[in-house]
């Protein structure tokens, strides 16, 4: 028996043992906060102070030393997003991930952005150059020489970070701006559609603007035709369906934002309140990093990302500043047509020219590398060489064209500094100066409002905005022959010509993503507004009450009646079904009036019966193409349209004899629709709640697709609004691949703020998780239920700081 007790006391040991390994590891890996440490790359003292909130105030002698600080703390608290970031940007997510990012990495291979990169930072000079490379040094610095434990991704997935450069930065900034503009995709779209619709259609399934007709263009379905594009691959229906998922997520429905500045004269103080809330994908940890940033004549404090030096949104000592995507049209597709007995060459108005050419090698993590020939024309990078359009051009051209992108955020020319710009705007002492430091600005395209502290308040819409001649015939709405001329770019809008405006008489400015000019403004800038329903509904706040405060501002914040669901609502209440949960729900839609709170019924069965009714009127049409691309298009403004038409070609089913009419097929998208919440939700409709359903979902990279690990790294919340509410929310109307869950919300305020001018002690700011990208630190989750409830914690520290951590240069006193 002696043995046995022998092994027992053995296995006790190695439990012990464990226990105590796990715990001292728990600890290591959460950041050093306090104490003094010698780092090499710093040129004088750095304090990095953090509050109970684990914010940092980063204070150095000079901008290099600053920015060296806060990739630091970068470092400490979110290694892991930086390790994600770099490998997005450089297309290695396989290496980590597996095979599931495999298509992924070609399409970011083949679109180039680590190229663009390298080559936007062989122009990079001045303060831009010192900033990032500070903050490389700072990242290096802190991996290498504070001894913190790797975050427990490396250690699962058996990845080690290597050191940054100022390439992966600037190939990260290409990466937002990609995510903010998906223009390429609804050209894509258009010629898929292109093979199956007449042009007519087209614009009914991709409507123009509210009031206004479809751009007038040449009848691109008749040329995709006549190039024999149409039916190039067996199939292609299912084809387009599957190959759409090669590229990352980019111009996702939902993705915009919200801001609005007051002047004093509509404000409780006299001086200008500013709001801003972004609405990007939800992740854990957020996507962005809260710091406050002090150096000799720079003092800044706001939401800084992981990866770029800089405060992107913030307010200084004297001016307060948010954006909202303008969504601009700054990608074009071109149809490159290769030379037949060459395929080295592709047509050109001036003859033929050689494709560019790159090899490269993808490390695949339990598969063998794959290597991948990539190319580029006199446009851009040759997107379809990832295979996210064979079923429109071939596999590797093989129907004689291939499909290039021109993209201004992979411009590398000198004087393009969006960094710079940046810095500069940190630093604006006055709306004019703001406005003033926003040349340079390159992409995303964005609406800035900003205040400053003397009373003004003022807007300008800064980017790299093309040019297209007068004979361009299809305005940027679908790919283009790249053989004609008429269709390249012929310049730029001129910095003076950008919308812009100071101190309107009315008060106020707003912006959200609707359309910002008037429709005399001479200049074409896109087709792809936003529906304006949160930004009207944002004018009926302000315009309520003569004075606002910045409690008015958090109300405003945290508003869930969406003006979207007036026209849609109206065919819900007069469906009629023999459901036997028909009645009680009924009851529940009595008095609804696009409130979508989480605690009620209501929006829950509006929105079932809008997916099951857009199901009903397009998927016939569409097929497998609808498949894929319902979910990141909701086609809202499509069905809005059918329905206020009447439209009997859309309604009917063309998959059955009988001709539905929209009354039927709105009858039947009820009986469907309450079968689903009774299966999901029981049968008492009573008891049916939005909130339960509607879940906010921030995803984590890779751990959300685990299912053993997600409940430990993913972060989760009940909330109320949808997609068109100024609390946005967006409708997830495709089950989830993961749990098959509908109606999540997976893209909503990535943070919220509000600014006062008159006193910055009380300006304000949440984002949606925490500082921390450790699971089990306090901070990683800290901010959730505040960000939920719409509270914020303050811009600027009310308290001495907790933590104190002193670096010094290594090798000095």
């Amino acid at each position: 028996m002696k043995w046995i007790r022998r092994i027992g006391a053995l296995l006790g040991l190695l439990l012990l043992a464990a226990v105590v390994a796990a715990f001292v590891y728990s600890r290591q890996a959460l950041p050093r906060t306090e104490g003094e440490v010698k780092l090499p790359g710093l040129r004088g003292e750095l304090k990095i102070e953090r509050d109970a909130d684990g914010i940092p105030t980063i204070r150095a002698g000079n901008l290099h030393d600053v920015m060296f600080g806060l990739g630091v703390a970068h470092a400490q608290d979110r290694l892991w997003q930086l390790e994600t970031h770099r490998r997005i940007g450089a297309g290695r997510l396989a290496e980590a991930f597996g095979p599931a990012a495999l298509d992924n990495d070609r399409f970011l291979r083949a679109l180039g952005v680590r190229r663009a990169a390298q080559a936007q930072w062989a122009h990079v000079q001045g303060e831009s150059r010192e900033a990032l490379l500070g903050y490389a040094a700072g990242v290096n610095a802190a991996v290498q020489h504070l001894g913190q434990a790797l975050p427990p991704e490396f250690l699962v997935l058996g990845v080690k970070p290597e050191a940054w450069s100022p390439a992966d930065s600037l190939a990260w900034s290409i990466m937002m701006a990609w995510d903010l503009g998906g223009n390429w995709s609804t050209e894509l779209l258009r010629l898929r559609l292109a093979l199956k619709l007449d042009k007519p259609r087209i614009d009914q399934l991709l409507p123009p603007y509210p009031g206004e007709r479809p751009l007038p263009t040449q009848d691109y379905t008749a040329l995709y035709r006549g190039l024999k594009l149409a039916g190039t691959v067996a199939g292609s229906d299912t084809a387009a369906g599957a190959l759409l998922a090669a590229a990352p997520e980019s111009g996702i429905e939902g993705v915009g934002s919200n801001n609005w500045v007051l002047a004093g004269s509509r404000t409780a103080t006299g001086k200008p309140l500013l709001a801003n809330d972004p609405h990007l994908k939800l992740s854990a940890p957020a996507l962005w990093y809260f710091a406050r940033l002090e150096a000799p004549g720079y003092r800044v404090a706001g939401a800084t990302l992981p990866g770029v030096p800089g405060v992107v949104l913030g307010q200084n000592e004297q001016v307060a500043w948010g954006y909202t995507n303008t969504g601009p049209d700054v990608q074009d597709l071109y149809l490159e047509r290769v030379k037949p007995d060459d395929a080295e060459q592709y047509q050109t108005p001036d003859g033929w020219a050689r494709f560019a050419r790159w090899q490269e090698t993808i490390a695949v993590r339990g598969q063998p590398p794959v290597t991948l020939t990539v190319r580029a024309t006199r446009h851009g990078p040759v997107i379809s060489d990832a295979g996210v359009a064979d079923d429109v051009v071939g596999a590797s051209g093989r129907q004689g064209y291939v499909l290039a992108m021109r993209w201004t955020a992979l411009d590398a020319e000198p004087g393009l500094d969006q960094l710079g710009a940046t810095l500069r705007m940190n630093r604006a002492a006055s709306v004019a100066e703001f406005i003033e430091a926003t040349r340079g600005w390159v992409a995303p395209m964005q609406n800035m409002v900003v205040a400053d502290a003397q009373g003004h308040i003022g807007y300008i819409a800064p980017g790299r905005v093309p040019l297209r001649r007068v004979e361009h015939d299809l305005r940027g709405l679908a790919p283009a022959p790249g053989w004609d001329a008429r269709y390249d770019w012929a310049g730029w809008l001129p910095f003076e010509a950008l919308p812009q405006q100071r101190d309107p008489q009315r008060g106020y400015i707003a912006t959200a993503n609707q359309r910002i000019v008037a429709s005399d403004y001479p200049h074409f800038l896109t087709s792809s507004w936003a529906p304006p329903f949160r930004q009207q509904r944002i004018e009926q706040m302000l315009d309520a009450k003569p004075r606002h405060s910045l409690a008015d501002l958090q109300t405003q914040h945290a508003d869930v009646r969406s003006l979207g669901a007036g026209p849609t609502l109206a065919w819900l209440l007069r469906a009629r079904s023999d459901h036997p949960l028909a009645a009680a729900a009924s009851k529940q839609l009595q008095g609804f009036d696009g409130a979508m709170a989480a605690d009620r019924a209501a929006p829950l069965i509006y929105w079932a019966w809008l997916r099951r009714l857009t199901m009903g009127l397009l998927s016939d049409e569409l097929g497998p193409l609808f498949e894929r691309t319902f979910g990141g298009r909701s086609y809202f403004e499509a069905v809005d349209a059918i329905l206020a038409r009447n439209d009997a070609w859309w309604c009917d089913d063309k998959r059955t004899p009988a001709v539905e009419s929209c009354a039927q097929q709105a009858d039947a998208a009820l009986r469907a629709a309450l079968d689903e919440l009774q299966a999901a939700q029981g049968p008492d409709p009573s008891a049916w709640r939005w909130g339960r359903a509607h879940m906010a979902r921030a995803e984590h990279r890779p751990f959300s697709h685990v299912k053993a690990l997600a409940p430990y790294f993913e972060l989760r919340a009940p909330v109320g609004g949808d997609t068109y509410t100024v609390n946005v929310s967006r409708v997830n109307l495709k089950a989830d691949r993961s749990t098959g869950e509908l109606y999540l919300d997976e893209h909503g305020p990535s943070l919220r703020a509000v600014y006062d001018l008159a006193e910055r002690a009380n300006s304000g700011f949440m984002h949606s998780t925490g500082q921390s990208g450790i699971p089990w630190s306090p901070h990683y989750r800290r901010f959730l239920q505040s960000w939920v409830d719409v509270r914020y914690v303050p811009v600027w520290p009310r308290e001495p700081a907790s933590q104190l951590l002193t670096l010094r240069p290594q090798g000095g006193g």
